[in-house]
Parts: structure tokens; C-alpha cells; sequence
């Protein structure tokens, strides 16, 4: 548990200012269906959206940064650059977890990772891994705190800045439970083998 106490979790994900969760019923009386009133319009893959990237370890919640379009390796040179490692950990014994995006293995960054070994580790991230990233779950929980507030978002900026809000009044509570579970979580994929499991 100290070990996993000492990892920065980091990953992007996408937030649309619609949410797309595919087919809608509705019951129509004979011969209504065509009518505006029982029909909706679709917005292509959600409409127009951000992109978030986060950390967050045990010890402290970390950035969330907004992505301009899609995260290239000089973008994310400039996030992981933040000094959030040397402060959370400040006795070099952090450990950054990141997946395998191009972007993060880009030899620009890599270089990035040697030069500063001396503040925190890498972890080493298997090239076709599950879901066993612990902020899957914030973005989750994220995604449905959205979709709860109203009026729905109605345009790029109030979904940044809800998105905004809702991180940054993150519980401790909820982020130190989900590094909690990360022993149970790995035993339970090791013992399906790679399978799914109910985490």
C-alpha cells in the first residue's frame, strides 16, 4: 500500500457538450411519428467537446489542464513540466504512471523522463493494458455529474468550467478510496487472468 500511496496517476479523456449514449425510445400514437414533437435531432459524435488532461495521487489532488485540439509531445512536455511531482514528492520517491499514447512516448518526452529520475520514477505501463488506470473512474464520475446539472452545457465554455468545478471540488475522500482498492483491483485481474472483473 506505501507503494501505491506514492503514484501519480495521469490520463486525458474527451468531454462533449452533448452526451451521445445511442438509441432514444419514445412512444408515439399511429400516424405522430413524423411529427417535430416526437422526433429529436442528432448532433454528430456529441458536438463540440474538450479535452482534459489530470493527475492525482493518495497525497493530493493534482492539475487538470485543457488540451487544445488533440495532445501532441510538445503539449505534453509543457503539462508534465509542472513542478506537482517535486511538491507532492518532494523526497524524490514518487512514481508517474502515464499509458502508452503516442504522445507520451514521443523521444522528446522520454528524454524529459531521464532527465528527471532523480525526482520520481516512471512506472512501467504494459503496451496493451486494461482499464486499470484509477482515474478512469474520475472521468466517470465526472461525466455523470455533468450530465446531471442543468440547463445542459450550452457551449464550450460553461462545459470547461463546470468540468473545472467539478475537479477541483473533488473529495480527498474519493481519490484515496479508489488508491485503496488498487490491491483488490490487481488480484482480482490476476485472477481472471487478464480477464474483466468487476472493477
Amino acid at each position: 500500500m506505501d507503494e501505491w500511496q506514492r503514484v501519480a496517476w495521469s490520463d486525458e479523456s474527451r468531454f462533449h457538450i452533448h452526451h451521445v449514449d445511442g438509441r432514444v425510445s419514445v412512444r408515439r400514437l399511429p400516424g405522430k411519428r413524423l411529427l417535430p414533437s416526437c422526433t429529436a435531432g442528432h448532433t454528430q459524435a456529441g458536438g463540440s467537446g474538450i479535452m482534459l488532461w489530470g493527475t492525482f495521487s493518495w497525497v493530493a489532488l493534482g492539475p487538470v489542464v485543457v488540451v487544445d485540439q488533440t495532445m501532441k509531445a510538445a503539449n505534453y512536455l509543457n503539462i508534465i513540466a509542472d513542478p506537482y511531482m517535486a511538491f507532492v514528492f518532494p523526497t524524490g520517491n514518487g512514481i508517474f504512471q502515464q499509458d502508452n499514447a503516442p504522445c507520451h512516448k514521443a523521444r522528446i518526452v522520454l528524454e524529459w523522463f531521464e532527465e528527471h529520475t532523480y525526482e520520481f520514477h516512471l512506472m512501467s505501463w504494459p503496451p496493451n493494458s486494461p482499464d486499470l488506470n484509477p482515474i478512469e473512474h474520475i472521468w466517470d464520475d465526472m461525466e455523470r455529474q455533468l450530465r446531471t446539472q442543468t440547463p445542459p452545457c450550452p457551449n464550450i465554455s460553461t462545459l470547461r468550467d463546470r468540468c473545472l468545478d467539478i475537479w477541483y471540488n473533488l473529495s480527498p475522500v474519493i481519490y484515496q478510496k479508489l488508491v485503496a482498492f488498487l490491491p483488490r483491483r490487481v488480484a482480482a485481474f490476476l485472477k481472471a487472468k487478464g480477464g474483466a472483473t468487476r472493477y
